[in-house]
């Protein structure tokens, strides 16, 4: 139970596809960030951290996916397309027409060979879709566009919610913090003026911060990194202080550097490391690593004989040709390990029934073979239980040590290096905020004064 529970983290952990690696570093971002920050400025500024990093996580992971479902159901439902159906099969089929006449040829084939090989259920998504080509083309294009659009403009309006709210919030602690000075000069003087009471009691009522809304930003949810480029941009711009973008700059800095650069060459290096010192082949999606197929079919020779029919397909094979592979041979090895790693996508997993609505990249289908082929050299005569134990434990090795370093950086050494910013940079110690929320606590007084 504890083996099986192991495998299947990391199979998403080391999943190129799996949002899991990813979500894990940005919470210990996050929570690393907003405990910096009741370092450096307690309630308030801890409070808008919380709102800023758990907010933007829900948009950034959640965002982008729920305005293309959206779309899905109004737009796509509108114009009578599958939403599933991949628009770079258009790209491909338009990309060998306008070739040479071998190519033009190879496009009808494909087109033909696409329609053959659709399930009944979905013969009707492939045909309309590939009919109205252009209109299924445009459609993927306006889905990306609108969809990121109003993640970003979701951003946008929770930064100007945040920026309010910690003012607004700031301000109620001035006054909490002017109304006890004056309650203990009373206390001196003698009792407060009963007048004074009711003015203390409705300040209090006036400045309560409920709502659904500030409860909903509160909570974390899922997903997206192209989206991450216009956070960045957006947060830059729109600082109310230095001291606040020289926060953003570095948190921004260090999520870019650990979320998505550092991270996969991390990986590669660990798993070249690996190769090197142990002569095995271990850069797969971890889905196939954790296999217990694919182990088997090193033990039966399935693996060796599904290598040799891929063989047969020659030197250089054509797409065509590896695409009707894939097609026309669902119990070969190559192809089993492809639809775990979600190279080839399936209607569903029970029936394995390829989704020729999905595109299929046959690079990686010839890159995955092999990767494979290496892998059964270096399993040739030894034990194969264990040499599959070493491929998993230096598979997780390596995983591990990507994880845990990007996770350090960006729960400890980020925040570290934003409090240290605070104390090294002059005049960035004390919260921004609270300096204008005195500064407009002090206009609103004069104004009452003065009114």
């Amino acid at each position: 139970m504890i083996s099986s529970v192991t495998s299947t983290i990391y199979s998403q952990l080391g999943s190129n596809s799996s949002l899991l690696p990813l979500a894990i570093k940005d919470v210990a971002n996050s929570v690393g960030i907003t405990a910096g920050s009741y370092v450096t400025g307690k309630n308030v500024e801890s409070q808008d951290r919380f709102i800023d990093e758990f907010g933007t996580q829900a948009i950034w992971l959640g965002g982008i996916p729920f305005y293309k479902k959206l779309i899905d159901l109004t737009l796509y439902k509108l114009c009578g397309i599958d939403p599933k159906f991949d628009a770079r099969n258009i790209n491909y089929i338009n990309k060998l027409k306008n070739g040479t006449a071998e190519q033009k040829a190879e496009a009808e084939a494909f087109v033909k060979y696409l329609k053959e090989k659709t399930p009944d259920h979905l013969k009707k998504s492939v045909d309309t879709a590939l009919e109205k080509a252009a209109k299924t083309k445009n459609l993927s294009l306006v889905k990306f566009g609108i969809s990121t659009a109003l993640a970003i403009a979701t951003y946008m309006g929770l930064t100007k919610y945040r920026q309010h709210y910690r003012l607004e919030q700031e301000k109620k602690e001035l006054k909490a913090k002017q109304q006890d000075k004056f309650q203990k000069a009373q206390t001196t003087l003698g009792n407060v003026p009963p007048a004074f009471e009711g003015v203390h009691s409705n300040k209090k009522k006036g400045l309560t911060f409920t709502g659904g809304l500030q409860d909903f930003m509160f909570n974390p949810v899922k997903n997206l990194m192209l989206l991450d480029g216009a956070i960045t941009e957006e947060r830059l711009r729109s600082s109310e202080s230095k001291q606040e973008f020289i926060n953003y700059t570095i948190k921004e800095g260090g999520t870019w550097a650990f979320m998505y650069f550092a991270g996969p060459l991390f990986q590669k290096f660990f798993e070249n490391k690996a190769m090197e010192k142990h002569g095995i082949p271990i850069n797969f999606d971890s889905r196939i690593v954790e296999s217990k197929q694919l182990e088997e079919a090193i033990k039966l020779g399935t693996l060796k004989s599904s290598l040799s029919a891929f063989d047969k397909l020659g030197k250089n094979p054509s797409d065509l040709s590896v695409y009707k592979f894939v097609h026309e041979n669902p119990d070969n090895i190559i192809v089993q390990m492809a639809k775990k790693a979600d190279i080839v996508a399936v209607t569903d997993k029970k029936s394995g029934t390829i989704d020729t609505r999905a595109f299929l990249d046959v690079n990686d289908i010839k890159a995955l073979k092999e990767r494979l082929g290496k892998l059964l050299e270096s399993s040739d005569g030894k034990d194969i239980d264990e040499f599959m134990k070493q491929v998993r434990k230096l598979k997780r090795g390596s995983i591990a040590k990507n994880m845990g370093i990007c996770i350090a950086a960006l729960g400890i050494g980020v925040p570290l290096m934003m409090i240290a910013s605070r104390f090294i940079i002059p005049n960035n110690r004390e919260y921004k905020v609270k300096e204008a929320a005195a500064k407009e606590l002090a206009r609103e007084n004069q104004n009452t004064k003065t009114a």
